[in-house]
């Protein structure tokens, strides 16, 4: 089972979004039993608030749920359980680093190196666009997707 955390600030806008648009793409993809996906929070702002409605909404759009969905952070224990975490931005990634005490596995990445065009997932907390969220969530996801079929590793991992 390959086991991938996201994580974004505050688990409320970015990386529910991408936990469930890649829960979504391993299920369409017949691949769901091979799957543990999550996300976490960086900060502690948001424990325990549901995702943010206009990611809802968005969400919804395509025809997703997140129902159940309530903010957690992400913990040092979090590094050993998880084969891929991958962040949002690189504030998340040095945080991430920080909580985990480093990188010596290298599980720590950026979703959008996963779409052959580095960069940062959009923050809607801040622009409010929450289409161009979309748009880099899926790409990453896609190439996420891709990358662990093409490598196998969707086959088995433990």
């Amino acid at each position: 089972m390959i086991k991938i955390l996201f994580v974004c600030h505050g688990n409320i806008c970015r990386s529910p979004m991408a936990e469930f648009v890649m829960k979504d793409m391993v299920d369409k993809a017949g691949l769901a039993s091979r799957f543990l996906i999550e996300s976490a929070a960086t900060s502690a702002e948001e424990l325990g608030n549901p995702v943010y409605p206009p990611t809802r909404r968005k969400l919804a759009e395509h025809g997703i749920g997140c129902a159940g969905k309530t903010a957690r952070r992400l913990r040092h224990s979090d590094y050993e359980k998880y084969d891929l975490l991958i962040g949002m931005d690189q504030a998340n990634l040095r945080n991430m680093q920080r909580i985990c005490g480093g990188d010596a596995d290298g599980k720590l990445h950026l979703l959008l190196d996963f779409a052959g065009r580095p960069g940062e997932v959009a923050d809607p907390w801040y622009t409010g666009d929450f289409d161009a969220t979309w748009r880099d969530v899926e790409d990453g996801c896609r190439g996420l997707l891709a990358y662990l079929t093409e490598s196998g590793g969707a086959k088995r991992r433990s």
